[in-house]
């Protein structure tokens, strides 16, 4: 596939290398040879999201690796990410990754735990397939490379996994999923995988993780048909925003679905 407009790598690469420094989009656009208004819209077309804003999410990433590799205080972690008030960075953090910074420190010793239960689990299906109401989301699913595990999916209100999902989905398989009782709306289908052999740390921190996005926003509406859905999995490319949300709390979530729904 062709990449378009290459200079956005470059720009990329210059904000991991400059991640602690003060840079405006002045800055990034100079990086790039544009204007700050051309500059926003090719950013925002190859990666989907405005620069300062994955800039920010960047930096983010950048401190829920510091909660699981560094005994760093909570509020220096904050400062290192510039952010000056702690009540400030938790309660960004906490919107964009699903739980507290303290909570995402201490779920590394409990984090493998939902991993072995779905691997145990024999034929599950995530009850609300089944459900009727409001509109399906469905899809196939592939991948680009061998893989034998779990993959978690998503429809989320912005294109950057981050936050809970609005919708969303596990399954053990490729192949097809659906999504259902999708109210009208606009989303963004995301997904991100969990082999059954990787170490806590890194579903913890998922930088390698197999991953997708839609180019393009699933739109919702009464009456109008939703397209199927056709995704594939692939390795992280320089371009892929970073997967804030917390892997470990959407399985606790689904798993908790699972139990929900054999109770009734």
């Amino acid at each position: 596939m062709k990449n378009n407009y290459p200079e956005i790598d470059q720009v990329i690469e210059y904000i991991d290398a400059h991640l602690y420094d003060s840079l405006s989009l002045s800055d990034l656009a100079a990086q790039a040879g544009y204007s700050r208004y051309h500059f926003t819209r090719i950013f925002k077309q190859r990666v989907g999201v405005p620069p300062l804003y994955y800039l920010s999410a960047l930096r983010l990433q950048k401190a829920k690796d510091l909660l699981i590799e560094t005994d760093f205080p909570i509020r220096e972690i904050g400062m290192e990410i510039g952010q000056q008030s702690l009540g400030t960075f938790t309660t960004r953090f906490t919107e964009r990754v699903g739980v507290t910074p303290a909570h995402f420190r201490h779920s590394a010793k409990r984090a493998e735990h939902p991993v072995r239960t779905l691997k145990n689990l024999s034929g599950w299906v995530d009850p609300r397939t089944f459900m009727e109401t409001f509109h399906t989301v469905n899809g196939t699913l592939k991948t680009e490379v061998p893989f034998d595990g779990i993959t978690l999916i998503g429809l989320f209100p912005k294109p950057i996994p981050e936050g809970l999902p609005t919708y969303g989905t596990l399954v053990s398989s490729m192949g097809g999923f659906a999504m259902t009782g999708v109210k009208p709306g606009v989303y963004y289908l995301m997904a991100t995988s969990v082999s059954w052999k990787m170490p806590v740390h890194d579903f913890l921190l998922p930088h390698k993780t197999l991953r997708t996005r839609a180019k393009k926003p699933i739109i919702v509406a009464p009456y109008k048909e939703i397209p199927h859905q056709n995704v594939t999995l692939h390795p992280p490319k320089l371009d892929d925003p970073p997967i804030l949300v917390s892997l470990p709390l959407l399985m606790n979530n689904f798993l908790e679905r699972l139990r929900q729904h054999s109770n009734r």
